[in-house]
């Protein structure tokens, strides 16, 4: 398995980033793309980086997010046959803000519904292809993370705190383990990895990649989900994104040469 980042917020030498995230993997003969950056710029990047758009076979969308999702139409108009798989309640309703000022967050509103045929949607653990699994969140009371971040779903009219059941885990079968891939990881990184040491039993969890979401948490919360990551055992971590520079610092004080950095045109194999 090859998985090379093509956008995240810390650009290269050579190719510039965004607030997004985009990896394109390549599973043996499979080719698969977790999200679509904030932009096009995940087109203009993969181009330069020599991978083909249009041999993708699945794409999946992480959570929906605009700094995740924006990139769809692009995606669609460069590929005509794979399926885009998104979590089970993936809708244009996700906002964040405090009280009456809540501003849109979400993917292009009217991408499900143009692109319908394309859509999938996983409501349970699903494998899309042999080793390739997507996997909704199992942990109860996501909703008090929502609360917490201020962030919203507008769902028959109404405002509810987001208990991110529209966020799903990548999750990819290889000799060395099981790697999870999950962009933002509203629902805790920690939390996450279990989840799929549960759905997985007698496996083990080699890799957890991708944002943590921790770039507006104090220095405690940041210095307690290290511990928990410890825990865990997971030999490989890189994230970034949404996690911020100040938290990966204090992250790697504590795992050391587990963690690494995600970056634009980073390579990883397994």
């Amino acid at each position: 398995m090859r998985a090379t980042v093509v956008v995240d917020n810390r650009k290269s030498d050579a190719l510039p980033g965004e607030w997004g995230l985009c990896i394109y993997i390549e599973y043996g003969e499979r080719k698969l793309l977790l999200d679509t950056g904030a932009s096009e710029l995940f087109a203009e990047n993969a181009e330069k980086l020599g991978l083909d758009l249009s041999a993708v076979d699945a794409a999946v969308l992480s959570h929906a997010h605009y700094d995740h999702g924006n990139g769809m139409e692009a995606f669609f108009r460069r590929n005509d046959h794979a399926p885009f798989y998104v979590g089970p309640t993936c809708a244009a309703n996700c906002y964040a803000g405090r009280w009456l000022f809540r501003r849109y967050i979400g993917i292009p509103p009217t991408v499900l519904s143009d692109y319908s045929r394309r859509i999938r949607y996983v409501r349970e653990k699903t494998e899309i292809f042999p080793g390739v699994t997507l996997l909704p969140h199992s942990t109860p009371g996501l909703q008090q993370a929502g609360r917490r971040e201020h962030m919203f779903r507008r769902v028959g009219g109404r405002w509810q705190p987001d208990d991110f059941s529209h966020e799903q885990s990548l999750v990819l079968e290889t000799e060395e383990g099981l790697v999870i891939f999950n962009s933002c990881s509203h629902a805790g990184a920690d939390n996450i990895i279990n989840e799929v040491a549960a759905a997985f039993p007698g496996k083990t969890v080699r890799a957890m990649i991708g944002g943590f979401h921790l770039y507006n948490k104090s220095e405690a919360e940041v210095k307690t989900l290290a511990q928990k990551l410890e825990a865990t055992g997971v030999a490989y971590i890189c994230t970034g994104h949404c996690t911020g520079p100040e938290a990966y610092e204090l992250l790697a004080r504590t795992l050391g040469r587990r963690l690494h950095p995600l970056q634009v045109g980073l390579t990883m194999e397994f």
